[in-house]
């Protein structure tokens, strides 16, 4: 089964679209999305219709259940608190129902389960950042020991491509474009983000996962990044530039034109 895993689009309509044109060009058999389908940019619900016309399996991100108000936002940035609120009033109701019903994990054909931000815990599993091997050690139990006889697990939540093999009750991370799997050991794969990348590279990110060609493979796709900056900075959703270096009196004066000027 070939199938393309995308993760943590974030209301960003022209990077999930030129992401799907690159997937209708790889002949898979299912679209996987590991939430955060909504925050940060404006486009939630043109979001939530490309997915279904593409008939993704999708499941819910942080960002998704707090748009809903089925979370709060403690712990959320600043700049995820405001894009919160101001898609809030704006959902539209089918893209409110959409969001709802996603599960928080999904397992996908044996071969494949889908979390947003761990497999570990059972509650509040699209909080937990998998950003060192404590906590990946969890995850990787949990695989181990899931019903699905999977071997690989796709997260997202860290807007960071990677893939991490344990094998022989090591952990370590593999580095490539495309990977080979080994049969006997277990996997946590990450697409990196389709709509907010973290890292110098800007393009929207996917994977392709093939079980029976037994590898990974990232793809990276441009697409017109300004007009979605322009945007959101229009609706006053950008973030205010890291000036920690500065006085606090010229700091709160600039960050406070800069809000001025986005709003």
């Amino acid at each position: 089964m070939k199938l393309a895993v995308v993760s943590d689009i974030h209301a960003n309509a022209p990077a999930l679209a030129a992401v799907l044109d690159a997937i209708a060009a790889e002949k898979v058999d299912r679209i996987v999305c590991l939430g955060d389908v909504a925050g940060y940019n404006t486009e939630p619900g043109r979001c939530v219709r490309l997915l279904r016309e593409a008939g993704a399996l999708c499941i819910a991100g942080n960002h998704d259940r707090a748009v809903i108000g089925a979370i709060g936002t403690a712990g959320f940035s600043d700049q995820a608190q405001r894009a919160v609120a101001w898609t809030q009033p704006r959902l539209e109701e089918a893209t409110r129902a959409f969001l709802a019903a996603l599960p928080m994990k999904l397992a996908v054909d044996g071969v494949l389960v889908a979390v947003h931000g761990a497999l570990h815990p059972d509650v509040g599993c699209e909080l937990v950042r998998l950003d060192d091997d404590g906590k990946r050690a969890l995850s990787f139990d949990a695989l181990a020991a899931h019903p699905s006889g999977a071997r690989v697990c796709a997260f997202g939540h860290t807007h960071r491509a990677g893939v991490w093999e344990r094998y022989d009750g090591a952990i370590r991370f593999l580095e490539g474009e495309t990977i080979a799997l080994r049969p006997d050991a277990l996997y946590l794969i990450n697409p990196g983000s389709v709509g907010e990348p973290r890292g110098d590279d800007q393009r929207a990110s996917f994977l392709l996962f093939d079980s029976q060609a037994a590898s990974v493979r990232f793809r990276r796709v441009a697409y017109d990044r300004s007009s979605v900056l322009a945007r959101t900075r229009e609706a006053g959703l950008m973030a205010p530039p890291r000036l920690a270096w500065l006085p606090a009196p010229l700091r709160s004066g600039l960050i406070g034109l800069v809000r001025r000027i986005g709003a």
